[in-house]
Protein backbone atom coordinates (compact mmCIF):
# COMPACT_ATOMS: atom_id res chain seq x y z
CA UNK A 1 0.00 0.00 0.00
CA UNK A 2 1.37 3.07 -0.93
CA UNK A 3 1.29 6.29 1.03
CA UNK A 4 -0.68 8.52 -2.05
CA UNK A 5 -3.64 6.13 -1.69
CA UNK A 6 -7.14 6.59 -0.61
CA UNK A 7 -6.80 3.40 0.90
CA UNK A 8 -3.28 4.18 3.18
CA UNK A 9 -4.74 7.57 4.50
CA UNK A 10 -8.38 5.99 5.70
CA UNK A 11 -6.01 3.40 7.65
CA UNK A 12 -3.88 6.04 9.02
CA UNK A 13 -7.28 8.56 9.15
CA UNK A 14 -9.16 5.54 11.58
CA UNK A 15 -6.17 4.91 13.90
CA UNK A 16 -5.45 8.45 14.68
CA UNK A 17 -8.90 8.95 15.10
CA UNK A 18 -8.72 5.71 17.86
CA UNK A 19 -5.44 7.44 19.31
CA UNK A 20 -7.12 10.96 19.50
CA UNK A 21 -10.15 9.16 21.43
CA UNK A 22 -7.68 7.11 23.76
CA UNK A 23 -5.63 9.76 24.73
CA UNK A 24 -8.62 12.59 25.23
CA UNK A 25 -9.88 9.49 27.57
CA UNK A 26 -6.70 9.24 29.57
CA UNK A 27 -6.05 13.06 29.85
CA UNK A 28 -10.46 12.78 31.66
CA UNK A 29 -9.22 9.99 33.99
CA UNK A 30 -5.80 11.66 35.09
CA UNK A 31 -7.73 14.63 36.68
CA UNK A 32 -11.20 13.34 37.79
CA UNK A 33 -12.54 16.56 38.38
CA UNK A 34 -15.79 17.76 38.00
CA UNK A 35 -17.27 18.14 34.59
CA UNK A 36 -16.75 21.75 34.37
CA UNK A 37 -13.62 21.99 36.46
CA UNK A 38 -11.89 19.88 32.90
CA UNK A 39 -9.56 22.03 30.89
CA UNK A 40 -10.88 21.45 27.60
CA UNK A 41 -8.19 23.18 25.57
CA UNK A 42 -5.64 21.36 27.17
CA UNK A 43 -6.98 17.94 26.65
CA UNK A 44 -8.27 18.49 23.24
CA UNK A 45 -3.86 19.85 22.28
CA UNK A 46 -2.62 17.06 24.18
CA UNK A 47 -5.06 14.35 22.08
CA UNK A 48 -4.79 16.30 18.33
CA UNK A 49 -1.03 15.88 19.37
CA UNK A 50 -1.22 12.01 19.87
CA UNK A 51 -2.72 11.93 16.57
CA UNK A 52 -0.79 14.00 14.73
CA UNK A 53 2.22 11.82 16.02
CA UNK A 54 -0.29 8.62 15.03
CA UNK A 55 -0.73 9.99 11.58
CA UNK A 56 3.30 10.96 11.31
CA UNK A 57 4.16 7.54 12.44
CA UNK A 58 1.87 5.84 9.84
CA UNK A 59 3.93 7.70 7.29
CA UNK A 60 7.53 7.03 8.69
CA UNK A 61 6.25 3.29 8.78
CA UNK A 62 4.79 3.09 5.62
CA UNK A 63 7.98 4.87 3.64
CA UNK A 64 10.76 2.80 5.20
CA UNK A 65 8.55 -0.65 3.86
Amino acid sequence: MKIFTLEFWRYAGERAIKTFAQAAIASLGVGSAGLFAIDYLGLLSLAGGAALLSILTSIVAKSKA
